[in-house]
Protein backbone atom coordinates (compact mmCIF):
# COMPACT_ATOMS: atom_id res chain seq x y z
CA UNK A 1 0.00 0.00 0.00
CA UNK A 2 1.31 3.40 -0.68
CA UNK A 3 0.29 6.93 0.05
CA UNK A 4 -1.11 8.85 -2.53
CA UNK A 5 -0.82 12.97 -2.62
CA UNK A 6 1.02 14.66 -0.34
CA UNK A 7 1.37 16.96 2.48
CA UNK A 8 2.42 20.56 2.51
CA UNK A 9 3.16 23.10 5.34
CA UNK A 10 0.87 24.40 7.73
CA UNK A 11 1.80 27.28 7.08
CA UNK A 12 -0.40 27.71 3.55
CA UNK A 13 -3.10 26.73 5.70
CA UNK A 14 -4.34 25.04 2.44
CA UNK A 15 -7.36 22.33 3.48
CA UNK A 16 -6.43 19.15 3.78
CA UNK A 17 -8.05 15.57 4.48
CA UNK A 18 -7.24 11.97 3.98
CA UNK A 19 -9.60 9.04 2.80
CA UNK A 20 -8.69 5.32 3.42
CA UNK A 21 -9.69 2.44 1.81
CA UNK A 22 -10.75 -0.60 3.76
CA UNK A 23 -10.93 -4.15 2.09
CA UNK A 24 -12.78 -6.52 4.32
CA UNK A 25 -11.03 -9.95 5.05
CA UNK A 26 -14.73 -11.26 4.75
CA UNK A 27 -16.85 -10.24 1.51
CA UNK A 28 -19.56 -8.41 4.02
CA UNK A 29 -19.19 -7.43 7.36
CA UNK A 30 -21.36 -5.70 9.67
CA UNK A 31 -21.35 -3.16 12.51
CA UNK A 32 -23.61 -1.73 15.15
CA UNK A 33 -25.78 1.44 13.72
CA UNK A 34 -23.65 3.40 16.45
CA UNK A 35 -20.55 2.78 15.92
CA UNK A 36 -18.80 6.74 16.64
CA UNK A 37 -17.15 5.62 19.83
CA UNK A 38 -15.42 2.65 17.59
CA UNK A 39 -14.25 4.78 15.04
CA UNK A 40 -13.35 7.22 17.30
CA UNK A 41 -10.85 4.59 19.15
CA UNK A 42 -9.55 3.48 15.60
CA UNK A 43 -8.36 7.19 14.88
CA UNK A 44 -6.35 7.49 18.09
CA UNK A 45 -5.17 4.13 17.75
CA UNK A 46 -3.13 4.96 14.68
CA UNK A 47 -1.89 8.11 15.68
CA UNK A 48 1.59 8.76 17.58
CA UNK A 49 1.24 8.27 20.78
CA UNK A 50 2.19 11.81 21.96
CA UNK A 51 -0.44 13.26 19.55
CA UNK A 52 -3.26 10.57 20.97
CA UNK A 53 -2.65 11.35 24.69
CA UNK A 54 -2.21 15.44 24.35
CA UNK A 55 -5.29 14.92 22.05
CA UNK A 56 -7.36 13.03 24.30
CA UNK A 57 -6.50 14.62 27.77
CA UNK A 58 -6.39 18.10 27.03
CA UNK A 59 -7.22 19.13 23.26
CA UNK A 60 -6.79 22.97 22.46
CA UNK A 61 -8.56 25.24 25.06
CA UNK A 62 -10.50 28.20 25.03
CA UNK A 63 -12.06 29.32 27.83
CA UNK A 64 -14.10 26.38 29.46
CA UNK A 65 -14.29 24.26 26.41
CA UNK A 66 -11.30 21.74 24.58
CA UNK A 67 -11.14 21.39 21.01
CA UNK A 68 -9.59 18.14 19.38
CA UNK A 69 -10.02 19.71 15.97
CA UNK A 70 -10.52 16.94 13.51
CA UNK A 71 -13.36 14.99 12.46
CA UNK A 72 -14.56 11.68 10.67
CA UNK A 73 -16.75 10.51 8.35
CA UNK A 74 -19.28 8.06 8.37
CA UNK A 75 -17.92 4.52 7.30
CA UNK A 76 -19.07 5.41 3.59
CA UNK A 77 -19.51 1.84 1.10
CA UNK A 78 -22.16 -0.33 -0.78
CA UNK A 79 -24.61 -1.27 2.32
CA UNK A 80 -27.88 -2.89 3.86
CA UNK A 81 -29.58 -2.43 6.94
CA UNK A 82 -30.27 -4.95 8.68
CA UNK A 83 -32.06 -4.38 12.15
CA UNK A 84 -29.82 -2.62 14.32
CA UNK A 85 -26.78 -3.41 12.10
CA UNK A 86 -25.26 -2.10 9.24
CA UNK A 87 -23.99 -4.82 6.70
CA UNK A 88 -21.15 -3.36 4.55
CA UNK A 89 -20.01 -5.53 1.29
CA UNK A 90 -17.13 -4.52 -0.66
CA UNK A 91 -14.33 -1.70 0.30
CA UNK A 92 -14.99 0.64 2.86
CA UNK A 93 -13.81 4.39 3.06
CA UNK A 94 -13.62 6.54 5.88
CA UNK A 95 -12.35 10.72 5.45
CA UNK A 96 -10.72 12.07 8.21
CA UNK A 97 -10.28 16.18 7.94
CA UNK A 98 -8.01 18.42 10.39
CA UNK A 99 -6.60 21.51 10.41
CA UNK A 100 -3.87 20.20 11.97
CA UNK A 101 -1.12 19.01 9.33
CA UNK A 102 0.78 16.82 11.85
CA UNK A 103 -2.18 14.45 12.72
CA UNK A 104 -3.47 13.52 9.39
CA UNK A 105 0.62 13.04 8.75
CA UNK A 106 0.75 11.10 11.96
CA UNK A 107 -2.25 9.14 11.24
CA UNK A 108 -1.07 8.02 7.44
CA UNK A 109 2.29 7.05 8.45
CA UNK A 110 0.99 5.13 10.83
CA UNK A 111 -1.89 3.46 8.55
CA UNK A 112 0.03 2.77 5.45
CA UNK A 113 2.67 0.62 7.69
CA UNK A 114 -0.19 -1.58 8.32
CA UNK A 115 -1.06 -4.92 6.77
CA UNK A 116 -4.27 -5.72 8.60
CA UNK A 117 -6.56 -3.56 10.72
CA UNK A 118 -8.92 -4.14 13.32
CA UNK A 119 -11.97 -1.84 13.29
CA UNK A 120 -14.59 -2.93 16.04
CA UNK A 121 -14.99 -6.55 15.79
CA UNK A 122 -13.22 -7.02 11.89
CA UNK A 123 -10.71 -7.14 10.52
CA UNK A 124 -9.40 -5.19 6.93
CA UNK A 125 -6.38 -4.82 4.67
CA UNK A 126 -5.50 -1.38 3.75
CA UNK A 127 -5.28 -0.72 0.65
CA UNK A 128 -5.22 3.24 0.54
CA UNK A 129 -4.40 6.00 1.84
CA UNK A 130 -4.92 9.39 0.07
CA UNK A 131 -4.43 12.89 0.55
CA UNK A 132 -6.65 15.66 -0.76
CA UNK A 133 -6.37 19.26 -0.73
CA UNK A 134 -8.25 22.61 -1.51
CA UNK A 135 -6.56 25.89 -2.34
CA UNK A 136 -9.39 28.44 -1.35
CA UNK A 137 -12.82 27.64 -0.30
CA UNK A 138 -14.95 30.54 -0.76
CA UNK A 139 -18.57 31.22 -0.77
CA UNK A 140 -22.01 30.62 -1.21
CA UNK A 141 -20.83 27.06 -1.29
CA UNK A 142 -23.28 23.96 -1.47
CA UNK A 143 -21.92 20.95 1.05
CA UNK A 144 -23.09 17.46 1.77
CA UNK A 145 -22.42 16.22 5.58
CA UNK A 146 -19.85 13.25 5.63
CA UNK A 147 -20.96 13.06 8.92
CA UNK A 148 -24.47 14.40 10.79
CA UNK A 149 -23.95 17.76 12.38
CA UNK A 150 -25.13 18.18 15.74
CA UNK A 151 -25.89 21.79 17.68
CA UNK A 152 -27.41 22.13 21.57
CA UNK A 153 -27.16 24.67 24.27
CA UNK A 154 -27.21 23.37 27.76
CA UNK A 155 -30.38 24.73 29.25
CA UNK A 156 -31.30 24.91 33.28
CA UNK A 157 -35.27 23.81 33.97
CA UNK A 158 -37.63 25.23 36.74
CA UNK A 159 -36.44 22.95 39.14
CA UNK A 160 -32.81 23.58 38.71
CA UNK A 161 -31.82 20.31 36.68
CA UNK A 162 -29.38 20.79 33.58
CA UNK A 163 -30.78 19.58 29.99
CA UNK A 164 -29.94 19.49 26.68
CA UNK A 165 -31.41 21.55 23.81
CA UNK A 166 -30.70 19.75 20.10
CA UNK A 167 -31.58 22.46 17.53
CA UNK A 168 -33.00 21.57 14.14
CA UNK A 169 -31.26 23.48 11.18
CA UNK A 170 -34.44 25.30 10.51
CA UNK A 171 -34.23 27.33 13.59
CA UNK A 172 -32.62 30.71 14.41
CA UNK A 173 -30.43 29.85 17.00
CA UNK A 174 -28.69 26.52 14.93
CA UNK A 175 -27.25 29.25 12.35
CA UNK A 176 -25.52 31.22 15.72
CA UNK A 177 -24.17 28.86 17.48
CA UNK A 178 -22.32 26.95 14.30
CA UNK A 179 -21.18 30.10 13.53
CA UNK A 180 -19.66 31.23 17.27
CA UNK A 181 -18.29 27.73 17.33
CA UNK A 182 -16.18 28.26 13.82
CA UNK A 183 -15.35 31.57 15.84
CA UNK A 184 -13.83 29.71 18.79
CA UNK A 185 -11.85 27.39 16.74
CA UNK A 186 -10.56 29.64 14.50
CA UNK A 187 -9.28 31.98 17.71
CA UNK A 188 -7.76 28.53 19.08
CA UNK A 189 -5.85 28.37 15.75
CA UNK A 190 -4.54 32.11 16.12
CA UNK A 191 -3.64 31.83 19.31
CA UNK A 192 -6.87 34.33 20.54
CA UNK A 193 -8.02 32.71 23.52
CA UNK A 194 -9.99 36.08 24.23
CA UNK A 195 -11.71 35.86 20.63
CA UNK A 196 -11.30 38.58 17.99
CA UNK A 197 -13.67 41.50 17.21
CA UNK A 198 -12.52 41.12 13.65
CA UNK A 199 -14.07 37.62 13.84
CA UNK A 200 -16.94 38.54 15.76
CA UNK A 201 -17.82 40.98 12.96
CA UNK A 202 -17.50 38.11 10.53
CA UNK A 203 -20.50 36.95 8.41
CA UNK A 204 -21.30 33.32 8.36
CA UNK A 205 -24.69 31.51 7.30
CA UNK A 206 -25.96 27.95 6.54
CA UNK A 207 -29.08 27.06 5.07
CA UNK A 208 -30.81 23.83 4.57
CA UNK A 209 -31.17 22.93 0.92
CA UNK A 210 -32.35 19.13 1.13
CA UNK A 211 -32.56 18.30 4.59
CA UNK A 212 -35.98 17.14 5.60
CA UNK A 213 -37.29 14.73 8.72
CA UNK A 214 -35.66 11.78 7.43
CA UNK A 215 -32.41 13.48 7.92
CA UNK A 216 -32.56 13.50 11.74
CA UNK A 217 -30.28 11.11 13.68
CA UNK A 218 -30.55 9.72 17.07
CA UNK A 219 -26.83 8.53 17.62
CA UNK A 220 -25.94 6.91 20.85
CA UNK A 221 -22.56 7.86 22.21
CA UNK A 222 -21.14 5.95 25.07
CA UNK A 223 -24.84 5.83 26.94
CA UNK A 224 -25.54 9.93 25.41
CA UNK A 225 -27.84 10.26 23.04
CA UNK A 226 -26.78 13.10 20.56
CA UNK A 227 -28.98 14.64 18.17
CA UNK A 228 -27.74 15.23 14.70
CA UNK A 229 -28.81 16.53 11.21
CA UNK A 230 -27.20 15.08 7.74
CA UNK A 231 -28.57 16.78 4.49
CA UNK A 232 -27.21 19.30 1.89
CA UNK A 233 -26.63 22.89 2.79
CA UNK A 234 -25.74 26.07 1.43
CA UNK A 235 -22.81 28.07 3.43
CA UNK A 236 -21.60 31.03 3.08
CA UNK A 237 -19.31 33.93 4.98
CA UNK A 238 -15.75 34.76 5.28
CA UNK A 239 -12.60 32.25 3.59
CA UNK A 240 -11.63 32.19 7.51
CA UNK A 241 -14.70 30.54 8.85
CA UNK A 242 -15.75 28.62 5.78
CA UNK A 243 -11.94 26.94 5.96
CA UNK A 244 -12.41 26.06 9.56
CA UNK A 245 -15.48 24.22 8.68
CA UNK A 246 -14.31 22.20 6.28
CA UNK A 247 -11.16 21.75 8.35
CA UNK A 248 -12.74 20.93 11.90
CA UNK A 249 -16.52 20.27 11.29
CA UNK A 250 -19.59 22.46 11.69
CA UNK A 251 -21.32 22.17 14.88
CA UNK A 252 -20.19 20.56 18.09
CA UNK A 253 -18.57 16.72 19.00
CA UNK A 254 -16.58 16.89 15.82
CA UNK A 255 -14.16 14.43 16.96
CA UNK A 256 -16.31 11.93 18.34
CA UNK A 257 -17.83 11.82 14.58
CA UNK A 258 -20.00 14.70 13.62
CA UNK A 259 -20.29 17.86 11.74
CA UNK A 260 -17.64 16.68 8.51
CA UNK A 261 -18.65 18.28 5.47
CA UNK A 262 -17.62 17.79 1.77
CA UNK A 263 -18.63 19.99 -1.60
CA UNK A 264 -21.13 18.74 -3.45
CA UNK A 265 -19.68 18.61 -6.83
CA UNK A 266 -18.43 15.36 -5.78
CA UNK A 267 -15.30 16.55 -4.60
CA UNK A 268 -14.31 17.69 -8.08
CA UNK A 269 -12.43 20.29 -7.21
CA UNK A 270 -10.39 18.46 -5.09
CA UNK A 271 -6.92 17.64 -6.25
CA UNK A 272 -4.71 14.59 -5.84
Amino acid sequence: MTLKGQFESNERRETIRIRITLEPIRREVSFPSHYNFTLQGFIYEHLSAKIATELHDKGYVYGKRHFKLFTFSRILGKYKIQGNNINYIGPVYIWIASPLTELLESFATNFVKKEKVKLGQQFFRPTAVEVWGLRRITGPIIVKTLSPITVYSTLQTETGKKKTYYYSPFEKDFVEIVKKNLIKKVSVLNNANNGSPQLDRAKFSIKPVKVSTKNEHIINYKGTIIKAWSGIYEIDGSEELLQVAFDAGLGSKNSQGFGMIEKYEKLGNYKN
